[in-house]
């Protein structure tokens, strides 16, 4: 099969050149009702492994989006998680810093969005923004109250890297599994998304002439995600590069990645002992 889970991972330590990974790929339905089939019988199957994850208490998930402006990441947490038990899993946008975010290190305010064990979350872009936006508008990494000396460290960008891998293999040791997703859109799909959201009045809040203005940094971009997930993605917390041109087939493919990787999980029902097993005994027989 084309399109498995695999084939959309960043090996680890592997140098990515984006223009080497296409924004679009064979469709992976034939219809939109064959989509919408697809999409449900993974929402069945989530819905059971979130219930064994939150019984066993052992695990958590942490799902990472991140993409240009209009790359689809709502879309494919609104479409993707909306089969989940709400009280087991948390949705988190981060957006401009605030002063308090500031005055702590980059990965502060992310990390009490963390979910518990037992439950997933959902980060709609990340501590990732440090490597990417920052990196692009090395403006903003002159606002940040970081010692002098950091500010002009030529290696700063080097010693982030090293802070989030270091941070998720942390994670990882305690129980904290990582899917991250880069939504690999064209800069004409984007420019195509735009238009409809200016021709539509029901789209126009989503619309923002900022937006519009990053379109002049699309190569900045470019080569700061490839030095973003060429960095950190590992076999802990892989990256997957997902083609996202077509909506319909990012969130399929993101529903396999998913659902493969809680499968990987070592999760079962808690096995009652004999003391609790005898103590449901009696209270079934008082029931009866």
């Amino acid at each position: 099969m084309k399109n498995k889970p695999e084939n959309f991972a960043v090996p680890a330590n592997k140098k990515v050149k984006l223009e080497r990974y296409k924004t679009d790929v064979a469709s992976l339905y034939d219809s939109d009702d064959d989509y919408e089939e697809q999409l449900e019988d993974f929402k069945k199957g989530l819905r059971k492994l979130q219930e064994l994850m939150y019984a066993q208490g052992r695990y958590a998930l942490l799902i990472i989006f991140q993409a240009m402006d209009a790359g689809g990441k709502d879309g494919a947490i609104e479409h993707v998680m909306s089969g989940v038990n709400p009280q087991g899993c948390q949705v988190f946008s981060f957006k401009q810093p605030s002063s308090k975010d500031l005055a702590h290190d980059f990965l502060w305010r992310t990390t009490a969005c963390l979910p518990e064990r037992g439950h997933i979350g959902i980060f709609n872009r990340s501590y990732y923004e440090e490597v990417l936006i920052v990196r692009v508008h090395p403006e903003i990494l002159q606002r940040e109250p970081l010692p002098e000396q950091r500010l002009n460290d030529k290696d700063i960008w080097k010693g982030r890297f090293r802070s989030i891998v270091d941070f998720e293999n942390h994670l990882h040791r305690n129980g904290t599994h990582i899917i991250k997703f880069f939504l690999h859109i064209s800069k004409g799909a984007q420019k195509k998304r735009f238009l409809d959201r200016l021709d539509d009045p029901d789209k126009y809040w989503k619309f923002s002439a900022e937006d519009v203005e990053e379109r002049k940094y699309w190569k900045e971009y470019m080569h700061a995600y490839e030095a973003c997930l060429s960095a950190t993605s590992t076999k802990h917390a892989p990256w997957f590069i997902i083609p996202a041109d077509d909506k319909k087939n990012a969130r399929l493919i993101i529903s396999k990645i998913i659902l493969s990787a809680i499968k990987r999980m070592d999760m079962h029902y808690p096995e009652m002992n004999s003391a609790q097993l005898k103590e449901f005994a009696a209270i079934r027989k008082r029931l009866k």
